[in-house]
């Protein structure tokens, strides 16, 4: 056996953790911590509530249209598994933007897959393939799901206030989810 190369012998880097921390939450969930953004902390709660709502729905759809974008066949095979592609990045980014607010908010972004399917508004698809028809059919019911909770949101945060919310709300989430199914409405006519 060959002799250790650390010439470190006051047993500093033994210190530091090697595994994650065991000293628990900093944050809990569904709390928002005061910030100094000029919003009322109750507006600024409620908005983290509604946000991660529309966070544990919108991952829901994205992961739908990556299950499907896999699982997708028959004649429109290749043009719907670009487009479901295409539509699970576009989810994606308003990921990121939900979360981030929620964050900027003082609140904890819901992340954990579990938490999500515990969340979320959207019903679960069955673990195997779907025809195309159903495929587009439960995309449809998600981003409606989305849409019609998106829609009360955006008046609650209007009117409470959080304008930076609101614009979120509606200059992103809706507008992304109704363009979303204007493209996939056209597979079903």
């Amino acid at each position: 056996m060959s002799h250790s190369t650390i010439t470190r012998d006051d047993a500093t880097h033994l210190r530091e953790p090697v595994v994650p921390s065991n000293t628990g939450e900093v944050q809990a969930f569904g709390h928002a911590r005061r910030t100094t953004i000029a919003l009322d902390a109750t507006a600024a709660l409620a908005s983290v509530d509604s946000l991660n709502q529309l966070l544990a729905d919108t991952v829901t759809l994205r992961d739908l249209y990556k299950k499907h974008h896999w699982q997708v066949s028959g004649p429109t095979f290749y043009m719907l598994h670009l487009l479901f592609d295409k539509h699970a990045e576009e989810q994606t980014r308003l990921i990121d933007l939900l979360a981030e607010r929620v964050q900027v908010l003082g609140g904890v972004a819901i992340a954990m897959g579990a938490d999500i399917a515990e969340a979320t508004l959207i019903p679960r698809a069955p673990k195997g393939r779907e025809n195309t028809e159903a495929q587009l059919a439960r995309l449809l019911h998600a981003h409606e799901t989305i849409l019609l909770a998106a829609r009360a949101m955006a008046k609650s945060t209007a009117s409470a206030g959080d304008i930076g919310t609101d614009d979120i709300i509606v200059s992103d989430v809706i507008r992304a989810n109704e363009l979303q199914v204007w493209f996939l409405a056209q597979h079903v006519q």
